[in-house]
């Protein structure tokens, strides 16, 4: 990525919840997620839909279901939000609550590219989140954030929405144990996940290998997937797990089913090291 380049695959994504937030009846609402995807985003957007034509209702679950938990656990008494490998997440803006911190962490590269689309936003708070820069290649991403105010020592609200699957298993193992062992242990990890044969290289399923090419071509490539990250998770330090499957995300969202949309190959997780006195998240 160059110094100023956006995310591809962040623009793609800012593009599928800006029209899943214009639908009649939408799931979710961003009213800055036109502008910040701009036309390159959904002209990425509309390549995808010819061989994917279901990644913007997969966007829009995604979305509605992290929104409902930073609404829960905020509702709760969380009192920070961090949003790692922010891209161009909208939740410090849109979800903002009273007493509640949001922390946006992501390379310094893509969070410049972000500060320079948001000055251009009338209205848009841009105080509205704390910014850590971090190179999780380099730097402690919890260190990062406790020199910008976070507070290990009190519960908090971790989404890592869209990330897995482009990092190595290392990576992710470092990022899980630093949040278990080094953040207060009611804090709650959300993330969500492909499966092994989505990644897998040697398949040839036309679908999945368009897939992976089409990652690709946005300048990422699927590294990650695993069956059941449980084993992993404990190994790592958490005591407490939920899953679910994007299929029974979207039913219970939209009341809808449909077998092709293989949503049932992607899941989401929420995971701590001891539970949160909050009711079920499924």
């Amino acid at each position: 990525m160059s110094e100023r380049s956006a995310s591809r695959t962040a623009l793609m994504v800012a593009a599928y919840r800006a029209r899943a937030s214009e639908r009649p009846g939408a799931l979710i609402s961003d009213p800055w997620a036109r502008a910040l995807a701009g036309e390159e985003g959904e002209a990425i957007a509309t390549a995808v839909d010819r061989m994917m034509p279901d990644r913007e209702i997969w966007v829009a679950v995604r979305t509605a279901w992290l929104d409902e938990q930073v609404r829960r656990f905020t509702a709760g008494g969380y009192r920070q939000v961090v949003v790692l490998g922010a891209g161009f997440d909208t939740r410090a803006a849109r979800l903002a609550a009273a007493g509640v911190r949001f922390f946006e962490v992501d390379h310094p590269a893509s969070q410049q590219e972000k500060l320079a689309r948001l000055a251009q936003l009338a209205g848009y708070p841009r105080d509205a989140a704390t910014h850590v820069e971090c190179d999780f290649e380099h730097h402690d991403f919890l260190e990062r954030l406790v020199d910008r105010g976070f507070d290990p020592a009190s519960p908090a609200l971790i989404t890592w929405e869209g990330v897995t699957m482009y990092l190595a298993e290392a990576a992710i193992r470092h990022t899980l144990a630093r949040v278990a062992f080094g953040c207060e242990p009611h804090t709650v990890l959300l993330f969500d996940h492909l499966m092994k044969k989505i990644v897998d290289p040697s398949r040839e399923h036309e679908t999945e290998r368009a897939a992976r090419k089409l990652v690709q071509d946005l300048g990422e490539r699927f590294v990650f997937g695993t069956n059941d990250p449980l084993p992993m998770l404990y190994e790592e330090g958490f005591r407490w797990v939920q899953s679910a499957s994007f299929d029974e995300l979207c039913l219970n969202l939209t009341g809808s089913y449909d077998r092709t949309r293989q949503f049932r190959f992607q899941r989401v997780v929420a995971a701590a090291r001891k539970r949160p006195n909050l009711p079920a998240l499924f």
